[in-house]
């Protein structure tokens, strides 16, 4: 009995750091922030390649008929950018953009331990129909695929394909897929559209003529571990673009005097899971129905 009361102290000593090892054991990834800098939406985690992935939010509202129109001239409507609030954890960024024909949109960002939630309300206080018929995040990936942002135009923005992806007959496609596009107005660049939009009213880069199985859209980091992909409802098209960027681009279809419209989105960063983004996404978008993991995904 003397022997154990004199060990109770060492023994107490180490239970009590028991906890904090167990905590760092199953210590969360950490969880993302959120930043506004100009146009660009900044989202930040230690665990993401370089640091950051930078969207430019938004690029630009577009007009219908844009497949084989001047984008300057056509398609892009002009709009402000307005910074509204951000959380002190950098957690939820608020957002107001006013578009130059009267229409504007409320942007609520929320990001989590690994996805970012967008929930956008568009408004016509006009008393004339909108001409905004979709809209562009355009995220910026070379860096988290293994590839120098900093290179210029005159250099192969071609050389992240490899890491990028869309789902084709129910099975994750790999770029550049079958059936590779390369003639439009403008090159180079792959565009795939939905079922139920028009196919003159998506980005005037190539457009496949490959009809995609749900909206989501993404690419593997460098190393293989991590993938980052994206989903909007409704959405105008998905798109592999110049800036070593993929784009799932969302619909507004146009607004008459008076009407609200309810946006969502989602960008995931998470482990190279496939099955398991697609079970996730097929729950966060139950109406893009084919979202399901198929066999052998990997």
């Amino acid at each position: 009995m003397k022997i154990a009361a004199r060990l109770l102290p060492t023994i107490l000593f180490a239970l009590a750091g028991w906890p904090s090892l167990f905590s760092q054991a199953v210590e969360p990834p950490s969880a993302l922030t959120l930043a506004r800098d100009g146009h660009w939406l900044v989202i930040r985690s230690p665990q993401i390649p370089a640091g950051e992935i930078r969207i430019n939010y938004l690029e630009a509202y577009c007009r219908a008929g844009s497949t084989d129109a001047d984008w300057v001239k056509h398609t892009v409507i002009k709009h402000t950018s307005e910074f509204v609030s951000l959380t002190d954890d950098a957690k939820v960024l608020k957002l107001r953009d006013t578009l130059a024909d009267g229409v504007t949109v409320e942007h609520t960002i929320t990001a989590s331990a690994d996805e970012v939630d967008f929930r956008l309300t568009a408004h016509n206080p006009t008393a004339t129909r909108s001409e905004a018929h979709w809209a562009q995040p355009c995220v910026r990936l070379a860096a988290f695929t293994g590839f120098d942002p900093q290179v210029t135009q005159s250099k192969n923005l071609d050389d992240y394909l490899g890491k990028c992806f869309v789902f084709l007959d129910g099975q994750l496609a790999r770029m550049p897929t079958r059936d590779w596009a390369t003639q439009a107005r403008y090159t180079p660049g792959q565009v795939w559209c939905p079922k139920g939009v028009p196919r003159t009213d998506v980005n005037p880069r190539p457009l496949s003529p490959l009809v995609p199985s749900h909206g989501l859209i993404g690419v593997f980091s460098g190393d293989e571990k991590l993938i980052f992909s994206t989903a909007w409802e409704p959405y105008q098209e998905l798109f592999q673009g110049v800036g070593r960027c993929v784009h799932s681009d969302f619909r507004l279809g146009g607004l008459p005097p008076g009407e609200t419209k309810q946006i969502r989105g989602k960008i995931y960063i998470v482990p190279n899971d496939v099955p398991a983004l697609l079970t996730r996404y097929g729950k966060d978008f139950p109406e893009h129905r084919e979202a399901r993991p198929p066999a052998g995904a990997n």
